[in-house]
Parts: structure tokens; C-alpha cells; sequence
């Protein structure tokens, strides 16, 4: 069997709105703020070093989060660039007496539901050696070192796999010495995000009993670890949500991220221990922007965060339509995408797409080259999702028009639609088109078309009969004509998102059939074409207490490969840190059709999906390529949301 290759085009929730930058200003003199980061990419979870203008950061310039050193007016420089090359993720820097400290996911788990998440230290020069600090088989998140740097703490999830929790992670708080990092304290349970007050008191947030994400803190009897003084005492009180804190050396304060009731942003401010009192940092700065995860200078003088750059400010403006995401195989390119559902040409020189999954402008059909250099639409200001371009026709794309994630009776329907290809050309931004609707009206929910390799046959899911069931119908015709629909699968369950093999035999698809009451898990089934021979892809079979979702499976060009979307690699980072995160699902895998051969491909803080296969290799154009046509290319806006499980409660 042939090992995976070729290029992968999948979208990632969120992703092409964020532009963050790093911002600081003044504790005492917050009129405005000032940049540290150059506008490039998206530059996050930031630390102070030497003095309020030089920082350690993480930026995805690269293709994946890499940490980077800047000084005022400095380029950003690169650092650790000696780390293994499957290092996908790495987060939370921290330099402390000329090392750095940092969580990173590259050494992968054997077993499936455990995050690779734990925290190393190295050298800042790159001349020592990667230390890791978290006991192999633990899962360590958000470390913080303490003001003499002789103590870590961390957010743990200890040996434990991963049961799917998301919402506030069971995490406890783990303090050890660097010095001895196997002889570890819990020194808090139900705790995230530490941050250090000297050496012997630590702050970190929890969900309290009331609701409401507060700040707490744990004072340790003495710097050998013998234990805590007391219970973990409530610092911030109710009626508003308080996260990721960082302590204020040689104060009575801590900053910390929060979320009003009379607020539709998350912003910086600053509690005073002593008078119970919040002095609001960021809110008459930048209203109407989200801001995260405060730090603070030596000195205790400057506030840092990151938020959304802002249209005006200097730096990338714009999104491409394909970005490039680094691989761990050295066969397989990985772009992401700036909409959702790409499917290829059958020469590979176009992709189809949804840009967004509204009736807005941007709704609709998109199509770009496949170097991303240039964009068209079709259906502008229909609502679609879900595309199959016809293995044999240029001119013909198959979509699902009509609202997503509906329940079985709403009328979504699948289309069959026809251009000219001449009309793919620079002149033009939208490309006339002929409709043919296949399924019929009251047919209730049709969606997911995928076209077989010969172009006469559509597979499709349908609601029709009261479940979600799999459908063959005729790619031309529809079925108006008689024998022009047949029933692929039958059952009570959902049978969804399927996709015909190259070879013409098998079609892959997602199913909850082996827990048909649950519509929160999914597996990955074949069925042979005239519908027989049902039977599961075996992946995470026998872990206890797992729940499986894998979703939005495709074949490789050989059919001998699955790729599909799962959430079996556990949570990256904590949550409550991150912007629009609504379900941990995302992360791309490959397996062959036996179950075995698991490969991870992403490994980040993002929901990633919808993902599609090309054999072939992609060259990307550049901004200065002749043929390049970024004028379509969309505008950042920072226009992503705040998880529900944090607005539903204020």
C-alpha cells in the first residue's frame, strides 16, 4: 500500500478573522495602547522578558504556533528553531534566569483521546538540551514559573484520558520544583491558567459553584512543598466572569481577563485584593474589541494582552484564499481554507467552495484557482453548503442549497449546477449559471452530495423518512425521472456526509448507528454501492468511557486512505483562553480502509474540517505573482464570538 501523499484543502473555524497582534500600555496612565507584534500572521499568549518592550510570543507565520523574541522596533527573531520538525503546537512561553518555559505537543501519546499537551524547559541560546517536566503519560497545560524561578505550576489533567470535557477542563493546579519535577503537589483541584505571587502563592480561575469563572488562590506553607495553608479561597466575586489571571509582583492586585453582563466583549482589568475593587484597563481603549490573557512587566508597571489588530492598523489587512499549515508528513500538503467544503476540479486547476454558510453576499458557491489567486461566485446570496464538482465535467458542481444543521423535515435540496468555464476568467467576478434541483421539494432534508467517479450518480443524505439515511440519485435527471432515486442505507440513526471512492466500489460516510440515541457520536463506516457489506472503520474501538466524533470523511486519490476530522487527540490548550471554540472535534487524521495506519496531520487550538483530498501537488501564488488577483482577498475583522458556554451564563 502506497504510504498518503499529495495536498489536503480543509477550513478551520474562526481561523481567517483573528489577525491578533500583542498590545501593551500603562497600569496607571491606560489612555491608549501600544503594538509589540508586526502585524504579520496571528501573534498570541505573549510574557514580558527583560522590560516592557520585549516579549516572547507565539505566532503562526510559519505555518504552525512557533515562538519568537521582539524588541522595540525589532523584527520578530525566531527561537528555538532546534525543536523536533513534528512540533505542531507549541503555547505559553515563559523565560525565566535565561531558559524558556513552554507546553508543546510533539511528543505524541500511543493512546487515543489523550491530548499531547506537556511543558518543557530549554535554553534560550539553544545551547542546552529540551528538557521535559511533565512526567511522561501526564498531560500538563498553561505552566507559570514562579519570581525566582525555582517553582512550576501548572494546569494538569494528570495521567487520565481525555472524557471529552470542554467546557472548563478537569484540570487541577500542580506545583513542583524544576529542580526535582517528579515530585509533584497538588496544590488546588478544579484549577486552570496558574500565575505566581512570589514564591508561594498562586492565583488561578475555576468555575465556582455559582456559575460564574472566578479567580481563587492557594498559599503554599513553604517553598519545600509540604503542602498548602488552607482551602483555596475565592478571590473575585459573582456577577461577572473572571479568567486567565496574572499576578502583579509586589502588590495587592492581579490583572485578569473579564466578561460583564453589560458587555458583549471580553476585557482587561485589574483587582485590588485588598478593596475588592476593579480598575478597568482596556474597556475605554478599545470598547468594542475581545482581549486576552493579560501579562505584566518585571516591574509591574505595564499590562500586556493580544486582541484583534484593527483594520487600520499596519500589517496584513487581508486573508488569502489558501494558507499554507505545516505537515508532519512529508508527502501530504496541508492549506487551509477561507470558507468551508472545497471540492477539486477534475484537473485540479479550480476548487469549489462555501465562503459562508448564509444568504448573505458571501453566501452561495465560490470558486478559486487552485493557487488561490483568484475568486468567483455562483449563487451569490443563496445559502449552501456541501460541494461535489463531477469527476468527468468542468462545468458542473453539485451542492446542498438551503439552511445547515436543520432538523430531517426542512426543506434543503440538492442541485446540480452548469457554467461555462470560458467564463472563469479575469474579467469577471460572477459566473452565469444554469440550476437543475435533483430531489424534490417535499422531500424534507437533502444535503452532502458526492458524485461518483463516472459523473452519473449522486450519494446524498436525506431526511425524508424521519432519520438521516443515505440516497443514490441520478446526477442529471434527479429523481423526477422513474428509477432515478435509490435508497442506499436504512435505520434509525444518521448515515451523513458521505464520499465515493475513486475506484467507483465503496462510499464512505459518518454514522451514530452503533449508538443510535446518542447524536453527538460518530464513527466511520463503508458500504458497497448496491448497499451491502456495512462495516465500521475500527479506530478507538474499546477505550472505555470515549465517545468518538468523526466526521467529514474523504478518500485519498489511490482509495486506500481515509481522511477524516476527529476529536481523538484531546484538547491542545485550555479553552476559556481561546476565541470561538465550540466543539473540539477538529483535527485532521488519515487511516487505511482497515482501521489501521492512524496518522495525526493538525495538532492546534482550532476546529478544523471539512476537508478534501487532491492527488496532486499545489503551488501557491505569491502577492507579487503576476497572476495573483488579491483585490478579492477578504478584510480581517475580528468578527469571531465568544463561546456559548461563556455568554449563556451573563
Amino acid at each position: 500500500m502506497n504510504p498518503p501523499s499529495g495536498t489536503i484543502v480543509f477550513n478551520t473555524v474562526g481561523r481567517t478573522q483573528y489577525g491578533f497582534d500583542v498590545f501593551y500600555t500603562h497600569l496607571n496612565n491606560n489612555h491608549n495602547d501600544h503594538r509589540l507584534t508586526d502585524g504579520i500572521s496571528v501573534n498570541f499568549n505573549a510574557q514580558f522578558t527583560n522590560d516592557h518592550q520585549t516579549i516572547v510570543f507565539v505566532s503562526e507565520r510559519t505555518g504552525s504556533p512557533r515562538f519568537y523574541l521582539t524588541r522595540s522596533e525589532n523584527k520578530p527573531e525566531l527561537l528555538l528553531p532546534s525543536l523536533p520538525n513534528n512540533t505542531l503546537f507549541q503555547d505559553c512561553p515563559i523565560i525565566k534566569n535565561s531558559k524558556i518555559y513552554f507546553s508543546s505537543t510533539h511528543d505524541q501519546p500511543n493512546a487515543l483521546f489523550k491530548s499531547a499537551s506537556a511543558v518543557y524547559s530549554t535554553a534560550v541560546d539553544g545551547t542546552g538540551t529540551l528538557t521535559r517536566l511533565t512526567p511522561h503519560g501526564v498531560v500538563d497545560y498553561s505552566p507559570a514559573v514562579s519570581l525566582t524561578g525555582n517553582l512550576i505550576a501548572v494546569a494538569s489533567y494528570g495521567s487520565r484520558n481525555w472524557d471529552g470535557d470542554f467546557r472548563e477542563l478537569k484540570t487541577d493546579i500542580v506545583v513542583f520544583e524544576e529542580s526535582v519535577p517528579e515530585n509533584r503537589v497538588v496544590v488546588a483541584e478544579r484549577g486552570g491558567w496558574p500565575t505566581w505571587l512570589g514564591d508561594s502563592t498562586v492565583f488561578f480561575h475555576r468555575i465556582a459553584d455559582d456559575g460564574w469563572w472566578s479567580i481563587f488562590r492557594a498559599d503554599l506553607k513553604d517553598s519545600n512543598l509540604t503542602g498548602i495553608q488552607s482551602s483555596p479561597i475565592r478571590i473575585t466575586p459573582p456577577g461577572l466572569h473572571c479568567f486567565t489571571p496574572a499576578a502583579i509582583q509586589n502588590s495587592n492586585r492581579i490583572a485578569v481577563a473579564t466578561r460583564r453582563k453589560e458587555s458583549d466583549y471580553r476585557h482587561i482589568e485589574i483587582f485590588d485584593l485588598e478593596t475588592k475593587t476593579f480598575q478597568k484597563i482596556t474597556y475605554s481603549v478599545n470598547p468594542d474589541f475581545h482581549h486576552y490573557n493579560p501579562f505584566v512587566s518585571p516591574d509591574s508597571c505595564y499590562i500586556g494582552y493580544h486582541r484583534f489588530r484593527g483594520e487600520s492598523v499596519q500589517g496584513e489587512s487581508t486573508y488569502p484564499h489558501l494558507d499554507q499549515v505545516k505537515s508532519p508528513v512529508d508527502d501530504i500538503r496541508l492549506l487551509r481554507l477561507n470558507g468551508s467544503f472545497p471540492s477539486f476540479s477534475p484537473d485540479g486547476d479550480f476548487i469549489a467552495f462555501n465562503h459562508e454558510l448564509d444568504g448573505n453576499l458571501n453566501g452561495g458557491v465560490k470558486i478559486i484557482r487552485s493557487n488561490g489567486s483568484k475568486r468567483w461566485s455562483l449563487l451569490k446570496g443563496r445559502t449552501c453548503f456541501g460541494n461535489s464538482w463531477s469527476p468527468t465535467e468542468k462545468n458542473v458542481i453539485y451542492t446542498s442549497i438551503g439552511p445547515i444543521f436543520e432538523s430531517v423535515t426542512k426543506t434543503v435540496q440538492i442541485a446540480r449546477i452548469e457554467f461555462e468555464p470560458d467564463h472563469l476568467s479575469k474579467d469577471r467576478e460572477e459566473i452565469p449559471f444554469t440550476l437543475k434541483i435533483l430531489t424534490k421539494y417535499d422531500s424534507g432534508n437533502n444535503a452532502f452530495p458526492s458524485c461518483s467517479p463516472d459523473g452519473k450518480f449522486i450519494v446524498f443524505r436525506s431526511g425524508r423518512t424521519g432519520f438521516k439515511n443515505l440516497y443514490i440519485v441520478d446526477a442529471v435527471n434527479g429523481e423526477e425521472v422513474d428509477g432515478g432515486l435509490r435508497r442506499l442505507t436504512e435505520g434509525e440513526w444518521i448515515d451523513t456526509m458521505p464520499c465515493w471512492s475513486p475506484k467507483g466500489d465503496l462510499i464512505a460516510f459518518s454514522s451514530n448507528r452503533h449508538d443510535a440515541k446518542n447524536s453527538e457520536v460518530f464513527g466511520i463506516y463503508v458500504v458497497n454501492v448496491d448497499g451491502s457489506g456495512v462495516r465500521r472503520v475500527e479506530i478507538g474501538k474499546g477505550v472505555d468511557g470515549e465517545r468518538e466524533r468523526l466526521n467529514h470523511v474523504c478518500f485519498s486519490g489511490d482509495g486506500e486512505w481515509l481522511l477524516f476530522t476527529a476529536n481523538l487527540g484531546g484538547v491542545s490548550a485550555e479553552p476559556v483562553g481561546l476565541p470561538n471554540q465550540f466543539q473540539p472535534y477538529g483535527d485532521l487524521f488519515v487511516v487505511k480502509l482497515d482501521g489501521s495506519g492512524l496518522r495525526r496531520l493538525t495538532c492546534n487550538a482550532y476546529e478544523n474540517g471539512t476537508p478534501t483530498w487532491h492527488h496532486g501537488e499545489l503551488l501557491l501564488c505569491n502577492d507579487g505573482d503576476e497572476d495573483g488577483d488579491n483585490g478579492d482577498w477578504d478584510k480581517l475583522k475580528g468578527a469571531f464570538q465568544e463561546p456559548l458556554w461563556i455568554t449563556c451564563d451573563i
